[in-house]
C-alpha cells in the first residue's frame, strides 16, 4: 500500500454508456481484493475516492459524470499520466458464502464487478438494478459468468421494480446464504431489512465523503465507524449498530444531510 500518490497512466479508456466511463491503469494495484478502493489524484484538480472496478491481473477504475471533479476525469486520454494511492479499506469476504447473491443498483456495479468473477466458482447469483437499460453496466461481463436478473425503473430491460423488490424470492429459491451489495443507501437499507428478516448474512458496501482514506480526517464517520478504514465494506453485525445508515450523511463540510441531499451533492 502507497500513502504517496504513485504515478500511473491511462492504458485505456472504455465507454459503458454517455455518462460513465472504464479507466484502466498501465500499473496494477498490488494486494487489491474486491470491495477496496484507491484515491485518484488529479494534479491541480482534486483528489477522490474510486472503487476499483477491475482486478484480474489488471486494474481500472469507472466513473459517472456527476461533478467538477469527474467532468476532469473525462477529459483525461489514453498515455495520460495520473497518480494512485492505496488500496484503502474493508473488502468482501469471499470465504463467508456457500451460495452468495450479489446485488448491485446503477454504479454499484463497478465494485461488484470483481467480486462477481472472485467468486465464480461458486455460481453467485447476481441481481442488477438500474433506472433503465442504459444505465446498466458491465452486462456482457457479468452475463458471461453467471446466472443475472435485471430490474429496471421503466421497465425497459426485466422486471419493471426495484432491484432489492426480488431479493427475498431469490433468497428463498437459491437457498442464499450471504447477500453483497453495492448501491444507494436506500436500497442498501431495504437489502439489509430483507436479509435480518429472512436471518441471512450480508455485506454491504457504503459511500461516504472521504478526503484522507485512511482514517485520520474522519469525514466519512457514521455512527463511530469511518467507512474508509472500517468499511466502506459493513457486516451485518456492523450495519445493526448504525441508526444513520439509510437516514444520513455528511457533505464535504461536515454538515449533515439526508441521503437525497447527499446524493444529490455536486462537488
Amino acid at each position: 500500500m502507497s500513502d504517496m500518490p504513485v504515478s500511473n497512466r491511462v492504458r485505456k479508456i472504455v465507454e459503458e454508456n454517455g455518462e460513465v466511463r472504464t479507466i484502466f491503469l498501465e500499473y496494477n494495484v498490488p494486494g487489491a481484493i474486491p470491495g477496496q478502493f484507491v484515491m485518484l489524484w488529479l494534479p491541480r484538480v482534486d483528489e477522490k475516492p474510486l472503487a476499483l472496478s477491475y482486478l484480474n491481473g489488471e486494474a481500472a477504475v469507472t466513473v459517472q459524470r456527476k461533478g467538477k471533479f469527474s467532468e476532469e476525469i473525462f477529459k483525461l486520454r489514453k498515455g495520460d499520466y495520473i497518480g494512485v494511492r492505496g488500496p484503502y479499506g474493508n473488502g468482501f469476504d469471499v470465504n463467508a458464502c456457500k451460495k452468495p447473491c450479489i446485488i448491485a443498483g446503477g454504479m454499484g456495479m463497478a465494485p461488484l464487478a470483481p467480486l462477481v468473477e472472485k467468486l465464480a466458482k461458486k455460481k453467485p447469483v447476481v441481481i442488477m438494478g438500474a433506472s433503465g437499460k442504459e444505465r446498466l453496466i458491465f452486462r456482457d461481463r457479468i452475463g458471461k459468468i453467471c446466472k443475472v436478473e435485471y430490474t429496471t425503473d421503466d421497465g425497459s430491460c426485466g422486471k419493471k421494480c426495484f432491484a432489492s423488490d426480488i431479493l427475498a424470492g431469490v433468497i428463498e429459491r437459491e437457498k442464499i446464504d450471504v447477500v453483497y451489495g453495492c448501491g444507494p443507501e436506500q436500497m442498501l437499507k431495504k437489502v439489509y431489512e430483507i436479509c435480518k428478516k429472512n436471518k441471512v448474512e450480508c455485506q454491504l458496501s457504503l459511500e461516504r465523503y472521504m478526503h484522507c482514506g485512511f482514517g485520520v480526517c474522519g469525514s466519512c464517520a457514521i455512527d463511530g465507524f469511518r467507512v474508509c478504514v472500517d468499511g466502506p465494506v459493513f457486516s451485518s453485525k456492523q450495519l445493526s449498530k448504525m441508526s444513520e445508515f439509510g437516514k444520513f450523511a455528511r457533505l464535504k463540510y461536515g454538515k449533515k444531510v439526508g441521503l437525497s441531499e447527499y446524493y444529490n451533492w455536486r462537488e
